[in-house]
């Protein structure tokens, strides 16, 4: 599943996210959603979610 819909992303799942930093590579990182950051239902570049980690990015999938 992708991330573009805040409906679809729990506090405490698991997803796949590409940092700032690494979207001209689209490298992903795995980890635990913390807060969601999005305030609009959906988002075409994914939402935007703080992993447990404290790591920032946008979901591109969910575990």
């Amino acid at each position: 599943m992708d991330g573009r819909k805040r409906a679809d992303i729990r506090i405490g799942g698991r997803v796949k996210i590409v940092l700032k930093a690494d979207q001209s590579s689209g490298k992903l990182t795995e980890g635990t959603v913390q807060n969601i950051l999005t305030k609009s239902p959906n988002h075409p570049h994914g939402i935007k979610v703080r992993l447990t980690s404290g790591q920032v990015g946008r979901v591109k999938e969910i575990i």
